[in-house]
């Protein structure tokens, strides 16, 4: 199952989110908001969709089945999956070729930060670049969204949480990420729009358990050119390994994500280095799973608490 959240009008927000099962081969979107008698508060709200656990997949699988409540593809507009997750956390450093690239060891353990609710942007919207940062890079991850709560689970038993996958963009700071800040990753990954995502999340069974999980092409385009190109494969710490570790130490609840590492090719490590500019456009993507666009987009040293500015950039209402 494919679940996602959307709203109706191609280029512009014509309704509120919703959520929905996304159909690809048939080109529709299942409205579980209509099939599913959803309240105009639970119409978008996946983590609460998630929160229902089997009850609410059963339901989803029997909307999918009565081939009611389809929408064309081309009359939405997809949002990110889920946009109020309470938790997430983030695995740095999890591609053997990726620490290669920056000349440091292999981590034994999970090397674990973190993001807030604020940094998730939609498909489509403006990812913000302020005039304090200097030094904006990208990173294709893979990302997981937790579907179950889960303490101390083993690594047998991961996948069983999981809700599914999705296609992320970490999108960082460097300059606040490396040199300032005292060098901790929190502020130089946590700002505003700063973790795309989409455009579903994918089931386990739909990527082939483990496996497949673990054999999906993961790439990453500036302006139409391949810059990151590599697989899951070559993840340190696999998506069973970093639930497990995660979940060691704190409970993971239904709609966290975990973002799972980035491939190399990053703008930070290359030669010249390359740094994201205003009007760049970014696609990240995942085999199976989908692609997600975004355009950065320069915030006036002027804009300070406009109201204007705040819904241009907000991930539900930019154009």
């Amino acid at each position: 199952m494919r679940l996602t959240r959307f709203a109706l009008g191609r280029h512009a927000i014509a309704s509120g989110p919703k959520l929905g099962v996304l159909l690809e081969e048939e080109g529709v979107i299942v409205d579980l908001a209509a099939a599913l008698s959803l309240s105009a508060a639970a119409a978008g709200d996946m983590q609460a969709f998630l929160t229902g656990g089997d009850a609410s997949n059963a339901a989803a699988a029997a909307a999918v089945a009565s081939g009611l409540h389809r929408i064309d593809i081309n009359q939405v507009r997809l949002l990110a999956p889920i946009s109020n997750p309470g938790k997430i956390l983030c695995v740095g450093m999890n591609y053997e070729d990726h620490c290669l690239e920056q000349g440091m060891p292999i981590p034994d353990e999970p090397v674990i930060f973190c993001k807030f609710a604020n940094a998730v942007l939609d498909p489509g919207a403006p990812i913000p670049l302020i005039p304090e940062c200097k030094n904006l890079d990208f990173e294709v991850e893979l990302a997981i969204v937790i579907g179950k709560p889960c303490y101390r689970c083993s690594e047998e038993d991961a996948l069983s949480y999981v809700a599914g996958l999705t296609t992320a963009h970490d999108v960082s700071a460097r300059g606040w990420q490396i040199k300032r800040n005292s060098g901790q990753w929190f502020l130089g990954k946590g700002f505003d729009g700063f973790a795309p995502m989409g455009p579903a999340i994918v089931s386990c069974d739909e990527l082939g358990g483990s496996a497949g999980i673990h054999s999906l092409a993961i790439k990453c385009f500036l302006n139409g050119e391949e810059v990151q190109s590599s697989t899951t494969a070559q993840m340190v710490h696999g998506v069973e390994a970093c639930i497990a570790w995660i979940s060691t130490f704190m409970t993971l609840s239904p709609g966290d994500v975990i973002f799972t590492g980035t491939p190399p090719g990053v703008g930070c490590f290359r030669t010249p280095q390359l740094w994201l500019k205003d009007g760049d456009e970014v696609t990240v993507e995942i085999e199976k799973i989908g692609s997600v666009t975004n355009r950065v987009q320069a915030v006036k040293p002027t804009d300070r608490g406009n109201s204007a500015l705040l819904k241009r950039l907000s991930p539900e209402t930019a154009p």
